[in-house]
């Protein structure tokens, strides 16, 4: 029997799609589609070009992602070529897909699986992956409010007061950076683990930590160069307000729950942007179906060609094996230290099923 959870992500992603279709529609009932065609031809092919470099960095920091924890798990075997191409296949899909942990978890299982990590490895894989990625959005976004305080003035009327008050932002970008703080201060210091059900989370190496404080924000900027550069440089607010703006707009598509953030990332994305006519509001439909071509779609659509191959290796490889070797001895399993390998390998195997 299939756990409730299993239908209430789904729920809130549909849920989410709907609500902020609805505001969407609202939002660009007066625009037309010649007008949108039109602000898209009129990106210089230099800045579309920056905006296709922005994305390789992304993804190349994604990539680092994975190669970072495993350095923390002390797995140095598996080439930086398969750890790129895993990569690039999970965060395609999953940011397609939504859900995106535990998607991005029965992709990472079926190909590290079969480079030997056991199901307890990939399990501290996908949370040391997913952990750099919130690390990077509290970091840059505290360095946002921080620098600029005003920002979060863009959403006035639409968020509570307090809120959206100057001095409230500096605190809240105070103690985001504050975080950290902590935790840099906690790997230095080797603090106690934490410890979740029976997954125990152990502070990464100073070493391992200095990488993610690179690689995290290094994805994020990448990211929200493809819609910096998309944008008219008429009417663009300057990179830190679109950053400020585009890890608000990712970070509620991503709590959404949304395939893609579908509608969710749009809506969050125009209104902070203060559109004040209806050709400023032709740009930034431009830049966002920019910024979904190079982050999402094309990316997709690689990635169903790389899972292809993939699987068509795995199949031929099988059926070698099989045919030289019918009788298949079972390799035992690798176990982490204070982690419950049985439990998390039955569970991630529940979820591939």
């Amino acid at each position: 029997m299939k756990k409730i959870s299993e239908f209430i992500w789904p729920m809130i992603g549909l849920a989410a799609v709907v609500v902020s279709g609805y505001f969407l529609y609202q939002e660009l009932k007066t625009t037309s589609l010649a007008a949108i065609w039109t602000a898209i031809l009129a990106i210089p092919p230099h800045r579309i070009l920056l905006a296709a470099l922005s994305t390789l960095v992304a993804y190349a920091a994604l990539a680092w992602y994975d190669r970072i924890a495993l350095l923390h798990l002390g797995v140095r075997h598996i080439s930086w070529l398969f750890v790129s191409l895993c990569s690039f296949t999970t965060y395609a899909l999953s940011h397609n897909i939504g859900a995106s942990v535990f998607s991005g978890a029965l992709v990472r299982y079926r190909a590290y699986t079969a480079k030997g990590l056991s199901a307890a490895q990939v399990a501290v894989l996908v949370a040391l992956c997913s952990f750099t990625f919130f690390l990077g959005t509290i970091l840059l976004g505290g360095f946002t409010l921080v620098v600029d305080p005003h920002l979060l003035t863009r959403l006035e009327g639409r968020l509570p007061g307090f809120l959206t008050d100057p001095k409230a932002a500096l605190v809240v970008g105070i103690g985001m950076l504050g975080f950290v703080g902590l935790y840099v201060v906690g790997s230095i210091l080797r603090l106690r683990p934490l410890h979740i059900r029976t997954l125990k989370l152990e502070y990464p190496r100073p070493g391992i930590m200095a990488r993610q404080l690179l690689a995290a924000p290094l994805e994020l900027l990448g990211a929200a160069g493809i819609i910096y550069f998309a944008l008219p440089e008429a009417m663009n607010p300057g990179f830190i307000p679109v950053l400020a703006i585009f890890l608000a707009s990712f970070s509620v598509a991503l709590a959404s729950h949304a395939p893609g953030g579908l509608g969710v990332f749009e809506i969050v994305f125009i209104t902070a942007m203060h559109i004040t006519d209806d050709a400023q509001k032709d740009a930034i439909i431009a830049a966002v179906i920019i910024f979904r071509i190079f982050y999402f779609w094309i990316p997709a659509l690689v990635s169903v060609i790389v899972v292809v191959a993939f699987e068509r290796s795995r199949l031929a490889a099988a059926i070698g094996s099989g045919a030289s070797n019918p009788t298949n001895v079972p390799e035992p399993p690798v176990i982490v230290p204070g982690l419950d390998a049985h439990e998390l390998e039955r569970e991630l195997k529940q979820k591939a099923i």
